[in-house]
C-alpha cells in the first residue's frame, strides 16, 4: 500500500471536513465523486495547474462548507425594479453625499495623486467608491472563499465562479489579505470598491508602496486600483463622462451619435448652462424616454459600464461623483406618471422583438444596448418617437404587430 503524501493527507481529512492532519491515516476513504466535496476534489488539479500550492489550497479550505444562503440568493430575481429617479436619488441621498463630501477632503492629496498617474476623474473614482460600499461603509461581510467555492461547486454561471475561486487562493497565497480577513460580497466582490479575484489580478496596484495590494482596509491602493480598472477599461483623459441637456422643440430623433459640435448646431444645450466640450462625440440617452431627462454620454460613460454593465449604475456612479463636487441634481421632470415594465413586461418585450427578426440576445428583462437599438428601429419604422425606450407604448404597440 503506498504511503499517502503529507498534501494528500491534508486534503483527504479537508474533504471529510477535519482540521487536524494529527490523525492523517493512509486508510482514509476517497472523496464522493460528486457534491461539494467531489468539487474540491476536482479543483485541485485545476488550482495547482494554476500555481497554487498545498499548503495555500489546504489552509483556504479546509473546514469550509456549502452556504446554503450563497446559493438561495442566486435564485431570488426581483420581478419589478426601482425606477430610474428612485434609484438616482437614492443613489445621492443627502447623507451619501455628505459622507461623500467628508471622504472627498480627507483624501484629497491621495485623489490628487491617482488623478495625476491614471488620468481619471477623481469624482468618478469617488463615485464607484459611494456607489459600491458607501465610501467603505460595508464591504461585505461573507467568508470570499466559502461564496466562490458554493457558487463552483453548483456550476452556477459555468466555470466563471470556479475561474474566481482559483484567483482568490492565489490572492490568499501572494500574501495580499490574511485569510480570516477575507471578506466581501455573497458574489466574492471584495474591497473597498468591490473587485472579483480576477480583476484584482489584473488591475490592482499598491500605491502606497507596502508590498501588498490591500482593497480591504487601505484607501489609496483601493482608490488607485479603481483608477487603474477605469484607465485600461479605456478611459480617456479629458473626457466627460456626460452631462444632462435640453432637447429642442421639433428635434429629429434619428439622431444618436454626432460630435459635440454638431449637437449644438441642431439645438441641443447643455442643462447646467456650460459650453460644449471643444472636442469629442457622445450619445443621446433617454433614461426614461423622450418624456424625461436627455442626456450625452461619452465612450467615458461606457468604461463606467464596464465596471457594472448597468446604464442605471453608470448613471449614478457618474452622477453621485458631481454632485459630491457641487453639481445640482437633474433638473427635467421625471414622467412618474409612466409606471415602468416589470420583469416578465420587459422580457416579454424582448421576445416580441427576437419574433420580429430582432437579435436581443436571450430574453432576460435585462435592456440593454442591442435591446434599445432593436426598440429604436421598431418605433422608427411604426411612427413612434424613437427613444429606445422599453415603455409601455412600445410594448403596447409590439402586441398588436
Amino acid at each position: 500500500m503506498s504511503r499517502l503524501t503529507p498534501f494528500a493527507a491534508v486534503f483527504a481529512l479537508l474533504l471529510m471536513g477535519v482540521s487536524s492532519v494529527a490523525t492523517a491515516s493512509p486508510m482514509a476513504k476517497p472523496a464522493p465523486s460528486s457534491g461539494f466535496q467531489g468539487f474540491l476534489g476536482r479543483l485541485w488539479p485545476l488550482a495547482h495547474a494554476r500555481g497554487v500550492t498545498h499548503e495555500t489550497f489546504a489552509a483556504a479550505l479546509s473546514g469550509v462548507t456549502p452556504d446554503q444562503d450563497v446559493v438561495d440568493l442566486t435564485k431570488k430575481q426581483s420581478e419589478f425594479v426601482k425606477p430610474i429617479w428612485e434609484y438616482l436619488a437614492s443613489a445621492t441621498s443627502a447623507n451619501r453625499l455628505d459622507r461623500g463630501a467628508k471622504m472627498a477632503g480627507v483624501n484629497a492629496s491621495t485623489l490628487d495623486a491617482i488623478e495625476n498617474r491614471y488620468g481619471v476623474d477623481r469624482s468618478v473614482i469617488l463615485g464607484v467608491w459611494g456607489m459600491e460600499t458607501n465610501f467603505g461603509g460595508f464591504t461585505g461581510g461573507k467568508d470570499v472563499i466559502r461564496s466562490l467555492a458554493t457558487l463552483a461547486s453548483v456550476g452556477y454561471r459555468g466555470t466563471y465562479f470556479r475561474d474566481e475561486l482559483i484567483g482568490a487562493l492565489l490572492i490568499l497565497q501572494q500574501h495580499h489579505v490574511a485569510r480570516a480577513d477575507f471578506k466581501g460580497s455573497w458574489a466574492g466582490a471584495m474591497g473597498q470598491t468591490q473587485f472579483m479575484p480576477s480583476s484584482f489580478q489584473k488591475f490592482a496596484v499598491d500605491f502606497d508602496g507596502d508590498g501588498k495590494k490591500d482593497i480591504w482596509t487601505d484607501v489609496p491602493d483601493a482608490l488607485a486600483s479603481t483608477a487603474n480598472y477605469l484607465k485600461l477599461n479605456g478611459w480617456q483623459a479629458g473626457l466627460p463622462w456626460g452631462f444632462e441637456v435640453s432637447i429642442p422643440h421639433g428635434f429629429d430623433y434619428h439622431m444618436t451619435r454626432l460630435v459635440f459640435d454638431d449637437w449644438t448646431r441642431q439645438g441641443v444645450r447643455r442643462a447646467d448652462g456650460q459650453a460644449m466640450p471643444r472636442s469629442g462625440e457622445a450619445n443621446l440617452f433617454f433614461p426614461a424616454g423622450a418624456d424625461g431627462p436627455a442626456f450625452l454620454v461619452t465612450d467615458n460613460f461606457d468604461v463606467i459600464k464596464r465596471y457594472n454593465n448597468s446604464d442605471a449604475y453608470a448613471l449614478g456612479v457618474a452622477m453621485l461623483g458631481d454632485r459630491i463636487y457641487g453639481a445640482g441634481p437633474v433638473r427635467a421632470a421625471w414622467p412618474v406618471d409612466d409606471p415602468i415594465l416589470g420583469l416578465q413586461q420587459r422580457v416579454q418585450l424582448q421576445e416580441q422583438l427576437v419574433a420580429l427578426g430582432y437579435d436581443v440576445g436571450e430574453p432576460n428583462g435585462r435592456i440593454g444596448s442591442r435591446t434599445r437599438e432593436a426598440i429604436r428601429d421598431f418605433q422608427d419604422k411604426h411612427g413612434l418617437r424613437p427613444d429606445g425606450y422599453a415603455g409601455r407604448r412600445v410594448l403596447e404597440a409590439l402586441r398588436v404587430r
